[in-house]
């Protein structure tokens, strides 16, 4: 029986991670009564006596959280900002190749990756570390995401029946370009100037969908859209993140389409001169709770999708 306890079960996050493990026998789920919740001493006891500590905290929190435990076999599983971009934390992303598999694997730290970072990584990673597109190239890239990923204020704002009119709208939001998932963007993908990054959060609850506009010039001497096609085809073929050839429902693609799922679907659009990369998951899925329960799965040495819920494509 594998010992897990989720400090900042409260948050959204920490609810979803909970709901997923709450329902296997192979896992005992250690909480702390409400008026212990915060208390440090509590809390270090519980991170000290799991086999797995899932971190659904703040960054400062998730930082001190990590001081607290001095038990060398515990795994701690951070779905913070606070390690992603720090060389000595797997990045719990393993379909990016079998290096990153093994990390999380073997590793007793790993970092969950952000959710609009999860989209732009799984479409840029590949073409750099194929040599499609240079390092050195200027990216943009522009995701659409439901309310839920703004945390218990936000939902509640949303789903306020009296709520303000202005949340009917899509709204674009850290303009002033230092969103917290830009450093773990550049520095995964290996790009060496951060992208000009436009995320937009629409009126629903879950999904994401996160798109790369490149131009042709913008491809090594050689390259097309469909070496790119072939470079996603053979490198996503699995349950948990999949290339399609096409998308689009009529000619419409749906941001919100895996809600509730917890895999990714990758496509490329548009033609030989203007090219779309395109991912689409759930915020709360692949790009949160369900790819935090992946990184355990494979900590753990069993399959990967193991209590995570797969949608055809």
């Amino acid at each position: 029986m594998v010992k897990v306890f989720i400090d900042g079960k409260a948050g959204t996050t920490g609810l979803k991670i909970y709901d997923r493990l709450s329902q296997r026998a192979d896992v005992e789920l250690l909480t702390l009564p409400e008026e212990l919740r915060k208390d440090t001493n509590a809390r270090k006891e519980m991170l000290n006596s799991a086999d797995i500590a899932f971190l659904c905290l703040p960054d400062a929190a998730a930082i001190e959280a990590v001081s607290l435990i001095d038990n060398p076999d515990t795994v701690v599983i951070d779905t913070s900002t606070a390690h992603r971009t720090n060389p000595d934390w797997a990045y719990g992303f393993a379909e990016l190749s079998e290096e990153a598999f093994d990390k999380i694997r073997t590793s007793k730290r790993i970092a969950v990756p952000g959710c609009h970072a999860s989209g732009f990584i799984a479409l840029v990673y590949p073409l750099v570390k194929e040599g499609l597109i240079s390092a050195d190239e200027l990216l943009s890239c522009f995701s659409l995401t439901g309310y839920s990923g703004g945390g218990k204020q936000m939902i509640a704002d949303y789903e306020d029946e009296n709520r303000n009119p202005e949340l009917s709208s899509p709204r674009q939001y850290a303009v002033a370009q230092m969103h917290k998932h830009i450093p773990e963007m550049t520095k995964v993908t290996g790009i060496k100037n951060a992208p000009v990054f436009s995320p937009i959060v629409a009126d629903y609850l879950c999904g994401m969908q996160v798109t790369v506009p490149l131009h042709k010039a913008q491809l090594c001497e050689g390259f097309t859209i469909d070496s790119i096609r072939e470079v996603y085809k053979k490198m996503y073929n699995d349950s948990v993140v999949t290339y399609v050839q096409k998308m689009d429902e009529t000619g419409f693609i749906s941001s919100n389409l895996f809600s509730g799922y917890d895999n990714m679907q990758i496509t490329v659009e548009g033609n030989e001169d203007r090219i779309l990369l395109i991912a689409r998951y759930d915020n709360l899925g692949k790009g949160a709770s369900g790819a935090a329960v992946e990184c355990m799965n494979i900590a753990l040495g069993i399959d990967k999708t193991t209590s995570l819920s797969i949608k055809e494509v």
